[in-house]
């Protein structure tokens, strides 16, 4: 079954994959969902709003989780389904000890991550001078490296727990923006797959070095990438979300090698469309655009896969996706 978040809640999308018209049943009412996660050691889905952090055992009857901070962005858990993670705004990351839904009492805040934090020049102006963690990362070949991305402060690791943090930021290129961090894939311990406001970017040594992958392309604005049998899916605009129905030159990248290397445009049948959640479905890579129609690769071809509904005023500024086995 698949999941979406849109602009007033969680959907059910049912018809995915399948010669069917997909249907969408509102399963949760939230505004802005910004992550639709599933992790494997914990049964359920956690969900990411403007109005908190949200968590379901089947996905039908959703609880809202009493993290301190109201405004979630972000969420992960440890590999071995003990801990759970929230990132939040004002930038803040706090954990919880996970043995069923955390009471308002249980969480605590990582003292490391804020003493980071305070003594960083993190926010924009735009953003009310605040920033907030857009990405939290674990993997379980390093069961204790948590990775933060940070909307306006760039990309942080921790390699005990949150305890301590090193800053991995993206610098050294000519960009203005490597520090407006909206994504990060992690697929192996050693990799990041970093979605900025100016470019995408990936390291393969723990953020201690990086590559630029979208060279060469006028679409440089990235929300999320998604990295699949070794390859590099990532959709782009020329800039920020308030511009994407004016300047509709948008793109779908594919790498062509493993690894991310060659990022090309590929056709699509929205090629107005900004491609932003991505989930496999079935072996086939999966996104969702900002006015919420479902793209499927099939056998190399990006075809139409249904829709989710998007009803915001400025329409599907995050669109996660999340693909649960039946």
């Amino acid at each position: 079954m698949l999941y979406a978040g849109s602009d007033d809640g969680v959907y059910r999308i049912a018809g995915v994959p399948g010669p069917d018209e997909t249907t969408a049943e509102r399963v949760l009412e939230a505004e802005d969902v910004y992550r639709v996660e599933r992790y494997d050691p914990l049964e359920g889905l956690f969900a990411t709003a403007e109005s908190g952090l949200y968590y379901s055992p089947a996905g039908d009857d959703w609880l809202r989780l009493p993290v301190p901070e109201e405004q979630v962005y972000a969420v992960t858990v440890d590999p071995a389904g003990e801990r759970v993670y929230a990132g939040t705004r004002p930038a803040r990351v706090f954990v919880a000890d996970w043995d069923g839904p955390p009471g308002a009492d249980r969480w605590t805040e990582l003292d490391g991550f804020r003493a980071l934090r305070d003594r960083a020049d993190w926010g924009i102006p735009r953003h009310d001078d605040l920033a907030q963690v857009r990405s939290l990362r674990t993997h379980p070949g390093a069961p204790d490296r948590l990775v933060a991305g940070v909307e306006v402060g760039g990309v942080h690791l921790s390699d005990d727990r949150g305890a301590s943090w090193v800053d991995r930021s993206i610098e050294g290129f000519d960009a203005p923006h490597t520090d407006d961090i909206h994504h990060i894939a992690l697929p192996d311990p050693g990799t990041l797959v970093a979605s900025t406001g100016s470019g995408l970017y990936r390291s393969e040594d723990a953020g201690r070095t990086w590559t630029r992958l979208d060279t060469g392309h006028r679409q440089r604005y990235f929300r999320e990438a998604s990295v699949h049998d070794g390859a590099v899916y990532a959709g782009a605009a020329p800039a920020s979300s308030s511009s994407w129905e004016e300047d509709r030159d948008h793109a779908l990248l594919v790498s062509r090698e493993r690894g991310g290397e060659g990022l090309q445009q590929v056709d699509t049948p929205t090629p107005e469309e900004v491609p932003l959640g991505w989930c496999v479905v079935e072996g086939d890579p999966v996104t969702a655009t900002h006015r919420g129609t479902l793209l499927r690769r099939d056998d190399g071809e990006w075809e139409r896969a249904g829709s989710v509904p998007t009803p915001g005023a400025v329409r599907g500024r995050y669109m996660p996706l999340c693909w649960v086995e039946s």
